[in-house]
């Protein structure tokens, strides 16, 4: 398997340590990604994560924490602060994909990719998360700028929000898709053309998704 990745270019309410190995003595909180999993343990993702609400006010922090931590008895530990381990099944044992962790454009929000299966996890209730149906994910791009997380496939590009899924591409490539540049609010790539047998440019509006003139 590849190296692990770690990028946190979106500010996040929480920090998070992979682990090489899933530790004798198991935390309070134990969460497996996806709930039914099979043998989930062979070559799994662990990441161990401390929720970190700080930034209290702020536009960015979820209302649902926010009132919470303001209405919470002082003498007893707060839950969304204890650290929860997060156990991700590994998707494919190959250099090509990745593995690692992600800041997202939601803060509380954080991407767990194990072997090109990508998990989504809300560490504040960290039994909400979504699993992306796309498998593998090839490619994690930030986009910070735009808000958007990037992840590319096969054949397309699938963009991530603060709120969700932002938008899907249309087919880009019959297999492969290269990221360029952003530019002017246009993403520039290269796909392949199974008819001419050539890496083909695209442009998508980062808006969108659509596809775009690449000279706009």
């Amino acid at each position: 398997m590849s190296a692990h990745q770690v990028d946190f270019s979106f500010p996040h309410h929480w920090q998070a340590q992979i682990l090489s190995a899933r530790p004798a003595i198991l935390p309070a909180r134990h969460y497996t990604y996806p709930n039914d999993a099979e043998e989930v343990e062979r070559g799994a993702l662990e990441v161990l994560v401390h929720p970190e609400p700080k930034e209290l006010g702020a536009p960015s922090f979820p209302r649902r924490l926010q009132e919470g931590w303001e209405n919470r008895d002082p003498d007893v530990p707060s839950p969304m602060l204890q650290p929860f381990l997060a156990t991700c099944a590994l998707g494919f044992q190959d250099p090509a994909v990745p593995t690692g962790i992600w800041s997202t454009p939601a803060p509380e929000v954080i991407c767990a990719i194990s072997g090109g299966y990508a998990y989504l996890i809300d560490t504040a209730a960290p039994d909400r998360f979504t699993m992306l149906t796309w498998r593998p994910v090839l490619q994690v791009h930030p986009v910070p700028e735009h808000s958007l997380l990037l992840f590319v496939g096969h054949h397309a590009i699938l963009a991530w929000g603060a709120d969700g899924e932002a938008w899907q591409s249309p087919k880009l490539s019959h297999e492969g898709v290269t990221i360029n540049t952003v530019e002017g609010g246009l993403l520039h790539g290269l796909g392949w053309n199974l008819i001419t047998d050539k890496e083909t440019p695209f442009a998508l509006d980062l808006r969108t998704g659509s596809l775009a003139s690449p000279s706009r």
